[in-house]
């Protein structure tokens, strides 16, 4: 197969893969089974401009593949290459996607858009908080270097993770504050045995 059709063919199933993703994603949060409300007890809304940062990096990575006839894999011309990293690109959205679902149905009714406490708050400490303190937020960043991946657009993905990590500091500092204050050295014991956002590097 001649190394422009591969490209193009490449770009189309990382394309489409990670649509797909998109969509298993929203559809799976979407239509979960919702505990009932729980009656909050605290709420810090500083946390929500943690999430328009994050909002802001999606639509970075969005906006500008969405310009274009077709995704570009940035003049890759070896066919492996274009195939490993629209593979790498769909493994990391099929992670992430099952990642950010796990960890909202572990949270349950604790879950919200803003940091909050919920009256018999407890400190979620297994399924995929076992291994990062803040996994919807890894599933996030997952599907952010995922589309931009795919995308081809370096220089938009970079201010994109820029964002995203303000944006995601902001909230953990704001959520781990209430966290901390509600179950003091428990969540101390929690946070020195798991790291914060990605195994073995923070």
């Amino acid at each position: 197969m001649p190394v422009l059709e591969s490209s193009h063919l490449a770009e189309a199933v990382a394309f489409y893969g990670i649509i797909v993703c998109w969509w298993i994603f929203g559809l799976t949060f979407w239509l979960r089974k919702r505990p009932p409300a729980a009656r909050e007890e605290k709420r810090d809304g500083v946390s929500l401009i943690g999430l328009a940062l994050q909002a802001a990096a999606y639509f970075i990575v969005w906006r500008f593949p969405l310009q274009r006839a077709s995704f570009s894999f940035g003049g890759y011309t070896s066919a492996a290459a274009l195939w490993g990293l629209a593979f790498f690109a769909l493994a990391l959205a099929g992670v992430s996607v099952w990642l950010i679902n796990s960890a909202a149905r572990h949270l349950g009714k604790q879950w919200g858009l803003a940091a909050r406490l919920v009256e018999g708050h407890a400190l979620i400490q297994d399924g995929p908080y076992r291994f990062v303190r803040n996994p919807i937020y890894t599933g996030m960043f997952g599907m952010l270097l995922a589309t931009g991946l795919a995308a081809g657009q370096w220089a938009p993905l970079l201010v994109a993770i820029v964002l995203f990590a303000i944006g995601t500091t902001i909230r953990i500092r704001v959520e781990e504050r209430l966290l901390r204050q509600a179950f003091g050295t428990e969540f101390d014991d929690y946070a020195r045995r798991v790291p914060v956002l990605i195994p073995g590097i923070y």
